[in-house]
């Protein structure tokens, strides 16, 4: 529904307000700053003010044209912004009743400043290919103020950029999250609100409204979702074409709804996640719907889903990096198949991938993978997998061998079916039994061909039994040729940044040398939007869905949540779980050694061997110069090395040293020329670890080269959040500076995903050579370690004097230092340095830490002798914190209840509306006409406007004087009406002010959280279609 915006200045709020009351008398939505609270977190302020008590004189009309709902809220550094949608059109109707919208401008306007009141932006004001921005752009609203030309710029013009790229769509009528089988009777037992949390887009910005809406009573609720204030997007492509057939219309649809859950351009979002998650995951719908029946097949697409990476710097032949091996994967791979099984039943993956054995490349290694992980599911699993190289089936543009698949699969095709329904009477005659998952390395342009057949073939069966006309078949085939065409496209373009290849092909059945020519020019397009622009639009989809560092909901103001807030901290443990864990970690430079056959017993099992200590549920281990620091070298990272020390530490992990009590598996590893970090944890808790992150950061050759830097790995184990850094720093005697300034530009400029800096987490640990010396002459420190004088020499170690004067490492201990320097020695000898240059002894290797539940039990040495240095060792052991977010989310629900009720005897009267001022003069009829901006226009039913420039009236008799610094005009000597406070708690609501002689309202309690939908075979199952002809 259209609505109005209006603003009130003093003080400032903005309104919705539909543009014909009398059609929809559902009040008017106000919005206003809320200050924030001790707490410090931002809350907004929001009312549903009835149409009869809205004071229209206090407001002017903001936007001079309609606008079409609200998405949410949001904060810029402490300022809220109001998401408006002022401009969409209508693509026509996927079922009788249900109109879809594409999003064409998105509005964002502050509730406490009038400064970006009349910066406009139109889609033809940007760059379409522009998306450069920095992180600290995307929050700090002083950054976007002036721009090179000095010209006011927006702090969301970036937001508002991409929700108005025309990727985004939504409905006023109907749950677009959903599919239409979902959404049958049958199958829809939760309310209009339950929205999948999947496809909701905004569910972020949206998610305090919601809140604000679901605690209304019922008839409020009823009234806000009749005003049309609220909108729910989803993203992705919707496409309808209308076909007329004789005396009946029907409309044919293609829906494609992306997910949000791992959301993110090519080279940035691969993969899985630990929750199950996988990228560029898209549910597509094919639908055709007359006012007799409703046709619809459902398919999914996904990234193959494994721990996988892709360097995007390569024109061709991007390189592949498997991430983590089949033990730590599979836990996240069993979530993702439980449900997609609970969604659909039975899933049939269709990999496009190749599976050459001859060769080795990365697609093949990715292809190997998959395949390793759904076999693992086991033969209980509702999931199978089908391997189809298209490449080397359909070679040389040959794409009618795809009738080779539709053989393969024709089993799962007849009995997966489609879902019909009569639409007279709604009712069910077939549901969908199963879901057809296809991939390819982007899940783009492969997988829009294949599944473009599969639907094609589906709905040429389903037209087969209903028309008799080839003809008439023909006339629909077409049209869903140029949707599925379409589909390809605008897919790929959210994607990757442009069309998608082989889409001539999908619309037209034929390849032509112009087709081939378009995707040459796509592919290198793509090349250049990948490396250049994917980061900086990386960062803006994951300010739009919540997910950097810092960012918090906007909350509705309500008393009664503040309070269950502050509640629900002090009772915490009723909710949560803590268990102890003990950490591994170590340290080794290698001055360039391959492995030799020296056991690492000493090193990694010394505190087994000690039996003094448990097994350590991780194992952190850093190396230096695992790679000899050659020229050729430090320019690019050499993974073979690294790879040889990982199979000799699950070795060693793994043996009857260990009395077999425990598993290890390497969770996560990566490098930075030389220096390496890997991570093992025990099989049995890789299922409780959660988003596995690593980033490097060069500090050699100014940044340039990898010879000095450090790389990290970052995770999540429970609710607590834990950052590793295997480091390097600058060599020399005498370089104390340069090792400083080594340490700030790791510590600053080393980022992850989201904007995570090292600081960001609950636990820190740097395992690393930072090649700090002692500063002592050479004579006098070798003497001091003949005699074992370890105190002497700690006296002059550089980094204990760094960290005293407050130089480096703020904040972090070391545990107390016991043993004998590290470096530097003769190689296979206990001789220190007998070299020309001979070298202070010292503790160049260290291990150092932060965090409040940190605790060091064992800080030492072992003698192991293929370097120059000494590894050493630390064990620590910490406090892990579980959150039951079910028990969370019902102790939050019986504690709101009971505030309701508590409250319910004294009415709190909160300022959400303000006084209303005296009323105003209407504006007096002038001879002549002036002209007035757009903006200052009030159309009715808004009679009158404040005008202060023409405010010469006299103030009625029948209003008091004004107020003075003695006297205050309300204070008139007559008593303040009384609360009841025999009223029962049932009729309060928090959010509106009540009439006082009423108090027989009831409150619906009943929370709406989003979940997901019931699963596609939730329907009755009714006899399959009959089988697909070929």
């Amino acid at each position: 529904m259209e609505s109005h915006l209006l603003l009130r200045e003093h003080p400032r709020a903005l309104a919705l307000r539909p543009t014909v009351l009398e059609e929809a008398p559902s009040g008017v939505l106000v919005l206003e700053q809320h200050k924030t609270n001790h707490t410090g977190s931002i809350k907004a302020m929001a009312t549903l003010v009835p149409s009869s008590k809205f004071e229209d004189s206090q407001w002017r009309i903001l936007n001079s044209r309609p606008v079409f709902g609200c998405l949410g809220l949001i904060d810029i550094f402490g300022e809220t912004f109001v998401a408006i949608v002022t401009d969409c059109i209508s693509l026509g109707r996927i079922r009788a009743g249900e109109e879809v919208y594409k999003i064409q401008s998105v509005a964002f306007y502050s509730l406490s400043s009038s400064k970006y009141d009349n910066i406009t932006m139109v889609n033809g004001d940007w760059d379409a290919d522009d998306w450069t921005t920095d992180q600290q752009q995307l929050g700090n609203s002083n950054n976007n103020i002036n721009g090179d030309n000095g010209i006011i710029q927006h702090p969301c013009a970036h937001l508002q950029k991409l929700l108005s790229i025309g990727s985004f769509y939504f409905t006023p009528d109907f749950d677009l999250t959903k599919t239409v089988q979902s959404r049958t009777p049958s199958a829809s037992t939760m309310s209009a609100h339950s929205f999948d949390d999947h496809f909701l887009w905004n569910k972020f910005l949206i998610s305090g409204l919601l809140d604000f809406r679901n605690k209304l009573d019922r008839r409020k609720q009823i009234d806000l979702d009749r005003g049309g204030f609220l909108v729910f997007a989803i993203r992705g492509y919707v496409g309808i074409e209308t076909i007329i057939e004789g005396n009946e219309k029907y409309e044919l649809s293609t829906v494609s709804k992306l997910s949000c859950k791992r959301a993110g351009t090519r080279f940035n979002s691969r993969g899985i996640d630990d929750n199950g998650h996988v990228a560029n995951f898209v549910e597509t719908e094919t639908v055709l719907s007359s006012d007799r029946t409703c046709y619809s097949f459902t398919q999914i697409r996904g990234s193959v889903p494994v721990f996988w990476e892709q360097q995007g710097m390569q024109l061709v032949n991007h390189k592949i990096q498997i991430a983590r091996g089949p033990d730590a994967t599979q836990p996240a791979v069993k979530r993702h198949f439980d449900e997609l099984s609970q969604r659909y039943h039975t899933v049939c993956c269709l990999n496009l991938l190749s599976l050459e054995k001859e060769k080795n490349t990365g697609e093949v290694l990715l292809s190997k993978a998959y395949n390793t992980a759904v076999q693992q599911l086991g033969i209980t699993s509702n999931t199978n997998i089908v391997n189809f190289d298209l490449h080397a089936e359909c070679r040389g543009g040959n794409y009618e061998n795809l009738g080779n698949l539709m053989k393969i699969i024709r089993n799962s095709v007849d009995k997966f079916g489609y879902f019909l329904m009569d639409s007279d009477d709604n009712r069910t005659i077939y549901t969908q039994q199963g879901i057809f998952r296809t991939n390819c390395m982007d899940c783009l342009d492969r997988t829009n061909l294949v599944q473009n057949e599969v639907s094609r073939k589906m709905l040429l069966d389903y037209l087969n039994n209903k028309f008799k006309d080839q003809r008439t078949i023909d006339r629909f085939i077409t049209a869903h040729a140029n949707l599925w065409a379409e589909n390809g496209d605008g897919l790929s373009k959210i994607y990757a940044g442009t069309g998608a290849l082989k889409s001539a092909f999908t619309r037209t059945g034929k390849v032509t040398l112009m087709n081939v020519l378009g995707d040459a020019a796509r592919s290198a397009n793509r090349f250049y939007i990948n490396t250049f622009q994917d980061k900086a639009r990386q960062e803006i989809i994951d300010q739009l869905l919540g997910k950097l560092t810092g960012q918090a909901e906007i909350l509705i103001h309500d008393p009664i949540s503040d309070s269950v807030s502050q509640l629900m901290q002090s009772r915490m443990k009723e909710y949560s779980t803590s268990q102890q864990i003990t950490i591994f970690c170590g340290t080794y430079n290698l001055n360039g050694k391959s492995f030799k056959g020296e056991k690492l017993d000493p090193w990694l099992l010394q505190h087994i061997q000690l039996n003094q200590y448990k097994e350590p549920e991780i194992y952190v281990i850093g190396f230096q110069e695992i790679v000899e620091l050659s020229p050729q070298q430090v320019m690019a990272t050499d993974a073979d090395k690294r790879s040889v020390w990982e199979q000799q530490i699950e070795r060693t992990l793994n043996s009857s040293q260990m009395g077999g009590r425990s598993k290890y598996v390497l969770l996560r590893s990566n490098q930075l020329v030389g220096a390496a970090l890997i991570i093992f944890v025990k099989a049995s808790v890789v299922e409780n670890i959660r988003n596995v992150e690593t980033s490097i950061k060069k500090t050699g050759m100014m940044g340039m080269a990898g010879n000095k830097g450090a790389v990290a790995i970052r995770m999540e184990y429970g609710d607590t959040s834990f950052c590793f850094l295997a480091a390097h720093f600058a060599s020399g005697q005498s370089n104390v500076d340069d090792r400083n300034a080594d340490f700030h530009t790791i510590n600053q400029g080393l980022q992850f995903q989201r904007g995570r800096s090292i600081d960001s987490h609950d636990n820190i640990v740097w395992v690393s050579d930072f090649n700090y010396r002692v500063s002592l002459v050479n004579e006098e420190a070798r003497k001091y370690t003949a005699s074992g004088n370890i105190e002497a020499l700690l006296r002059n170690d550089q980094l204990l004097r760094e960290m005293n004067q407050g130089n480096v490492f703020q904040g972090y201990q070391e545990g107390l230092i016991t043993f004998m320097p590290t470096y530097k020695y003769d190689n296979g000898t206990d001789t220190y340095d007998t070299s020309e240059k001979q070298r202070v002894p010292g503790w160049t290797d260290r291990i150092l830490y932060k965090g409040s539940l940190l605790k060091q039990v064992q800080y030492d040495r072992a003698n192991l002798y293929t370097s120059d240095h000494r590894p050493v060792l630390a064990l620590f052991e910490t406090e892990i914190v579980m959150l039951d977010q079910a028990a969370k989310m019902q102790l939050q629900q019986q504690l709101y209840k009971k505030g309701l009720e508590s409250t319910s005897s004294e009415v709190q009267l909160t300022a959400l509306i303000p006084p209303s001022l005296p009323k105003r003069k209407p504006i007096p009829a002038r001879s002549s006409p002036v002209p007035v901006p757009p903006t200052s226009l009030m159309p009715k039913p808004v009679k009158t406007l404040i005008d202060l420039s023409d405010d010469d009236h006299v103030i009625p008799p029948s209003l008091p004087p004004p107020s003075t610094d003695t006297i205050k005009w309300w204070e008139d000597g007559n008593a303040f009406p009384k609360a009841d406070k025999n009223r029962t708690g049932q009729g309060r609501n928090p959010f509106i002010i009540q009439d006082m002689s009423n108090s027989s309202q009831s409150l619906d309690l009943s929370w709406t959280p989003i979940v997901p939908p019931a699963s596609i075979s939730s329907s009755p199952i009714n006899p399959p279609p009959p089988p697909l002809r070929y």
